[in-house]
């Protein structure tokens, strides 16, 4: 008995929240939750009373002693890799071109969004990554420059926007990267597909709810104003017909794996 409270005792002086661990790390709030969205902060051990992630000692200091880029100690290093900037004419400024062509850079997916928040007009500011813009700009220098390529031209006379599709991709894979319990896993893919879809790709009402209980909050950012959030809830779902089946088609692959899961234990969900 006392070798199990003084374990626990020892576990509870591991962890910290969110909150103490972004301090550690000169983080203000959004930077870290960001750094955890990206992975470059991992949440371990049981989570806190009220679910809150915690996080241990030498997790913080294995983020501390990562190496920053040349010339640039932590925390400005780490600083540097969660940095957004938010709207066209702000990354459009990181890349040094005007906010229309920026425009269509991103909507015809060159550039990947990492975030959003939606304003008081109700529309969505996506966030990119300066880390990221630079790398593209360094890596792409042509397409800055001159006309529309014709892939390009093809897109927005359609009047194409792949900011949504490529978030949802890069968050999908963000979360998928966090877990290997098949459960969790389709509870993931699940979460992206719309009602009636998900209907049909899950049948089973059971799993419907144990996906429901293990679908992923909403990502930092998310509005409460509930005007705002009618706006934000349309970005967590898929809408083209190729991309709802990309997540159907995963969906049933990580549900194979779950109900196998499932007949090993003798219980459904994660184990």
């Amino acid at each position: 008995m006392e070798t199990t409270v003084l374990r626990d005792a020892v576990t509870a002086e591991a962890l910290v929240g969110g909150v103490r661990a972004a301090g550690e790390l000169g983080l203000s709030r959004g930077e870290f939750a960001r750094a955890v969205q990206l992975g470059i902060v991992r949440a371990a051990g049981p989570p806190a009373p009220g679910g809150a992630a915690r996080y241990t000692r030498a997790e913080l200091e294995r983020v501390r002693s990562a190496e920053g880029r040349p010339g640039t100690e932590w925390p400005e290093a780490l600083r540097e890799r969660v940095a957004t900037v938010g709207g066209a004419e702000a990354a459009a400024g990181v890349l040094g071109v005007g906010p229309s062509r920026f425009t269509r850079l991103a909507r015809c997916g060159h550039v990947a969004p990492v975030g959003y928040r939606v304003n008081r007009y109700r529309a969505v500011v996506w966030l990119y990554l300066v880390a990221e813009l630079r790398e593209f700009a360094a890596r792409e220098p042509a397409i800055l420059r001159g006309t529309a390529r014709e892939a390009d031209r093809e897109l927005m006379a359609a009047k194409a926007d792949l900011r949504p599709r490529k978030w949802r991709g890069r968050r999908v894979g963000l979360l998928l990267r966090r877990t290997a319990d098949s459960w969790e896993r389709a509870a993931v893919l699940a979460s992206v597909l719309p009602e009636e879809e998900l209907r049909q790709a899950v049948p089973d009402p059971a799993e419907r709810v144990v996906l429901a209980a293990l679908a992923p909050p909403p990502p930092y950012g998310h509005p409460q104003v509930p005007a705002a959030v009618a706006v934000a809830l349309r970005l967590l779902k898929a809408e083209l017909p190729e991309e709802i089946h990309w997540y159907r088609t995963s969906l049933d692959f990580a549900l194979t794996g779950a109900r196998g899961q499932s007949k090993s234990t003798g219980e459904r969900g994660p184990t």
